[in-house]
């Protein structure tokens, strides 16, 4: 079975079920909320039958030569998968009407399908709300949940399981997983872009059993980076900036024997932004701020050697101070030859 197909038809059944409260038509639609369809771009903007995530984003970076990734948060901490936005009377009831259209008139819809959209449908047209509130248009919003297109399948995009809810404008929407400053910038976490981390090295890619090999990252590479998140949608006009900053380097030879430059392996960002200090001649007869020592050779291979840079990760929003979100590492791996020389003149 086509992988997106797949995919379709298992949010189907989710939706009309009663397990995920995404809206019908989200559930059929072949684009995820703010997702991507076979490597397709997906617009921040309404895909037609579905209600897709309004959430902006701007900045990051690049890496040298075009490389960047995603920063891992350091413990089990994660950014939301799912949470609540806010959409008018007249886009939420346009949804569920072709949703309802879409099911209803498929064939190849099991009768439960039918059903549980024909019940969905009645909650906002005829039962509990009427004609989904359009005569309150100005009142309030609808809030309704969106998954994080990459993370569907995980257990934390179900945790938004409420079905789509009315908010009065003005008034504090009861709900912790409602998008607010604080969950903008989570949100922004996720999509800050870090450049590699390959360290420069000497000797550079090969060096030799018991010589001291100097690391060091260009204080013009390791800046800080910033993502800004932004909603502006039903009156809720608000966004945060989640900025990671260089703190560190780590350094992990690939094997037991060798020892590193400080015995912790962790180098410290310097006072210009650098990190680890390029060796310089005259230097051989001194053990680098940063750096590692091979203690027997690769023989026909190499070593992996880990090169983590930590990051910092602060975060300001509309209307309130901001603070710290978990630290950040990505990490990158280079291939070390050492060869077995025991003396070598610099």
């Amino acid at each position: 079975m086509h992988a997106i197909t797949a995919r379709r038809r298992l949010i189907v059944v989710g939706a009309l079920t009663g397990i995920c409260a995404l809206s019908p038509t989200a559930a059929m639609a072949e684009w995820g909320p703010g997702g991507s369809n076979g490597g397709q771009k997906q617009e921040n903007k309404r895909e037609g039958q579905t209600l897709s995530s309004r959430i902006t984003f701007k900045g990051g970076t690049k890496g040298s030569g075009g490389d960047a990734g995603s920063m891992q948060p350091v413990g089990d901490w994660a950014p939301p998968a799912c949470w609540y936005e806010p959409y008018s009377a007249a886009e939420f009831a346009k949804d569920t009407e072709t949703g309802y259209d879409m099911v209803t008139k498929d064939p190849q819809q099991p009768n439960y399908a039918r059903r549980s959209v024909s019940e969905f449908r009645d909650i906002y047209k005829d039962g509990k709300y009427k004609n989904y509130n359009k005569d309150k248009a100005d009142e309030g919003s609808w809030w309704v949940a969106q998954q994080d297109p990459d993370r569907w399948m995980e257990d934390a995009a179900q945790a938004c399981d409420r079905q789509p809810f009315w908010a009065e404008n003005g008034e504090p929407v009861d709900d912790p997983n409602a998008v607010d400053p604080e969950m903008l910038a989570e949100l922004a976490y996720n999509k800050v872009r870090l450049p590699d981390t390959e360290v420069t090295l000497a000797p550079e890619g090969e060096t030799k059993v018991n010589l001291p090999t100097w690391a060091w990252l260009d204080k013009a590479k390791f800046k800080k980076v910033s993502v800004t998140a932004a909603l502006n949608a039903q009156g809720v006009n608000i966004e945060a900036t989640t900025t990671a900053e260089p703190v560190s380097l780590k350094l992990e030879p690939g094997t037991k024997d060798a020892q590193t430059y400080p015995a912790s392996g962790e180098c410290a960002l310097n006072d210009d932004g650098s990190i680890g200090e390029p060796y310089a001649k005259g230097k051989s007869d001194e053990n680098p701020p940063c750096g590692l020592k091979y203690l027997r050779s690769s023989g026909d291979a190499t070593f992996p050697m880990k090169a983590t840079v930590t990051w910092k990760v602060t975060w300001t929003g509309t209307g309130v101070p901001g603070g710290t979100l978990p630290s950040g590492t990505f990490d990158n791996e280079q291939n070390i030859t050492v060869q077995e020389i025991q003396s070598i003149n610099r």
